[in-house]
């Protein structure tokens, strides 16, 4: 069995100060895997060391430097995706058929490539010259349900700025992040400019957080962790940019192409076993549609392969843990138990599998906005179909949350499509099932975070702003 006891600070892999170890769980077969090295406060104390030292360098590296070192990246990366992918459907159950696990990632560095070239660091507003400096050190931390993505996405932008980092991937799904790691390394990343220390959030989440060397933190996760992220970092007053959880709505309108809502929605909301912060997870339908989607909702779902994820055929893996497993299961019976109507799915593991976190599909009808299922993330797939009579209605039930990362639209009307979108107090809209992109900014609203990911807005996150006045005669670089 292998054991990943190593960290990566300051351009080197060694070992930890204080470390304690924990299995690795492969949740298609709740088989003991691996195991890895969880550090200490005394490991963030090194690795932040690295970084600040190489703070002074890599900040004032010229942009066609750090261009070149994203393209090797990129060429790095793109030659050991398959590696990776395999990684992640072993540690997180993810199918390998489900590319965009890492080809997002590649999709993030080169993103970040043209955001960069583009990119001016000094500008004029009147007669003072506006400069974005990098902020300094930051500190990543990367949730399990899309780990390389994630990551990536963060950390694209830290390079394009300038920014060394230090990382902690979840502990549960660290050898994905390990590997990124080595890639760098082969692409020839400073030294300290990338510093990789294993561990849990209560250890190293919160040495990253309340370490005076590190002037921002990035945080993807739930929204009860973000809350402790943010309270740990406000002591050293720095920035925080978070992106939380989510209970995205998806509103039909009766004009829209109902067969292609209800696909839409399955794929989309249960793709990577809706463990997506951005998953459509509640349905809101006008009440004379309610019984025609859910017939093509259960049509829908009975297309999906729930399987072995090393399966090309399959579609649906298990959820990431038994702890997620057995969350899902409790929002399963208590939905039933509120009075919700089952459509298809339900409790128990999926027909034929007797072993995995495996949950099966899952749609209610008749949910109301006080239910349970209704108002709290599950991160699973589990569907909630709810019915309006008018839009307003639709707009109200939608806003009804304290989440608001994404919204969705599916109408015959773009212009009401469009005011609709308007009304959604979230930070993504999606009309008609567009895919996402890299170039819109993503980001929350109220408990779904702050601060916005990707494109331009993405690396302003890591950028200071320098208001230089009195310099009438010199030129904006």
């Amino acid at each position: 069995m292998k054991h990943y006891g190593n960290f990566y600070i300051n351009g080197e892999w060694v070992q930890p100060l204080q470390a304690r170890t924990q299995e690795l769980i492969n949740p298609a077969t709740e088989a003991v895997f691996a195991t890895v090295s969880l550090g200490s406060a005394q490991d963030v104390d090194r690795a932040v060391a690295a970084a600040r030292k190489a703070f002074a360098s890599f900040s004032e590296s010229s942009k066609s430097s750090r261009i070149e070192l994203l393209q090797r990246i990129v060429r790095k990366l793109e030659a050991r995706e398959n590696e990776i992918m395999e990684a992640i459907t072993t540690e997180l159950g993810a199918p390998r058929t489900l590319k965009g696990q890492t080809g997002s990632a590649v999709a993030a560095f080169r993103q970040a490539i043209t955001v960069l070239g583009d990119y001016e660091f000094e500008s004029r507003l009147g007669n003072n010259i506006i400069r974005r400096e990098p902020i300094g050190v930051c500190g990543l931390i990367t949730p399990w349900n899309w780990p390389l993505q994630t990551l990536v996405t963060k950390l694209a932008a830290s390079i394009a700025a300038g920014c060394p980092v230090v990382v902690k991937p979840s502990e549960v799904t660290p050898v994905s992040a390990i590997l990124l790691a080595e890639v760098l390394h082969e692409a020839g990343v400073p030294a300290g400019a990338f510093n990789l220390v294993n561990g849990d959030g209560p250890t190293v989440g919160a040495a990253i957080c309340k370490h005076p060397g590190i002037d921002m933190v990035s945080f993807t996760g739930s929204t009860r962790a973000g809350i402790l992220v943010a309270e740990a970092a406000a002591h050293t007053v720095k920035r925080v940019c978070q992106e939380l959880g989510g209970k995205s709505a998806h509103i039909v309108l009766p004009d829209a192409d109902l067969a292609g809502a209800a696909r839409f929605n399955i794929v989309r909301g249960f793709s990577n076993s809706a463990q997506s912060c951005h998953s459509p997870s509640r349905m809101l339908v006008h009440k004379d549609k309610v019984e025609k989607m859910l017939e093509l909702l259960t049509g829908e779902v009975a297309k999906l392969k729930v399987g072995d994820p090393q399966d090309s055929a399959t579609t649906m893996g298990p959820v990431a843990n038994r702890s997620q497993f057995e969350k899902i299961q409790k929002y399963i019976q208590g939905a039933i138990d509120e009075g919700a109507r089952l459509v298809c799915g339900g409790p128990g593991l999926p027909e034929g599998l007797d072993k995995g976190y495996y949950i099966r599909p899952t749609v209610f009808a008749d949910v109301t906005p006080d239910m349970t299922i209704a108002r709290e993330e599950i991160f699973g797939p589990v569907l909630s179909v709810m019915a309006y009579s008018t839009v307003d209605e639709a707009v109200e039930i939608a806003n009804g949350t304290p989440y608001g990362l994404g919204g969705y639209v599916y109408a015959g009307d773009l212009a009401k499509g469009k005011e609709i979108g308007n009304r959604l107090r979230a930070g993504r809209i999606f009309y008609n099932g567009a895919p996402s992109n890299l170039v819109a900014p993503m980001g929350g609203y109220g408990q779904s975070g702050n601060g916005r990911e990707v494109g331009v807005y993405g690396l302003e996150e890591y950028l200071e702003v320098k208001a230089m006045i009195g310099f009438e005669g010199a030129g904006a670089m």
